[in-house]
């Protein structure tokens, strides 16, 4: 396996990008009404999972790192949310292949993060301190 060594390089940030890429032309079809509705919401979340996955890609900490996957994962729930309802409103027919595209960024994060947890080396400043019965 070769270095990684920009956020370029790694599949899940490519696949996020992608994904992006979609969700503009998906948006493009959406009424007017929508620009700063739906049509900005979707995409603002859009936006978040690439972005926080390459934030993520240049932290140091892993905890950190963790923490910006986390975010990119819950924007990536925001956006498949955003499908269901851009569906139920009659402004797209068809959403099935970016939800597609969406589960499998998800596991792929899902994976990322479970590997970046476990190069994590605990720490005091991780603990919860216990509490005292007084």
């Amino acid at each position: 396996m070769s270095k990684l060594e920009s956020f370029r390089d790694l599949e899940v940030w490519q696949k996020a990008h992608r994904f992006v890429l979609g969700i503009y032309r998906l948006t493009k079809a959406f009424p007017d009404e929508e620009r700063y509705g739906l049509i900005s919401q979707m995409r603002r979340a859009a936006v978040s999972v690439p972005a926080n996955i390459a934030e993520g890609f240049k932290r140091r900490g892993w905890g950190d790192k963790a923490r910006f996957y986390n975010i990119a994962e819950a924007s990536l729930e925001e956006v498949k949310y955003y499908l269901i309802l851009a569906k139920d409103l009659g402004y797209a027919a068809d959403t099935a292949s970016l939800m597609t595209t969406a589960e499998s960024v998800s596991q792929m994060l899902y994976r990322l993060i479970e590997s970046t947890n476990g190069k994590r080396i605990p720490n005091t400043a991780d603990r919860i301190p216990e509490r005292k019965n007084r």
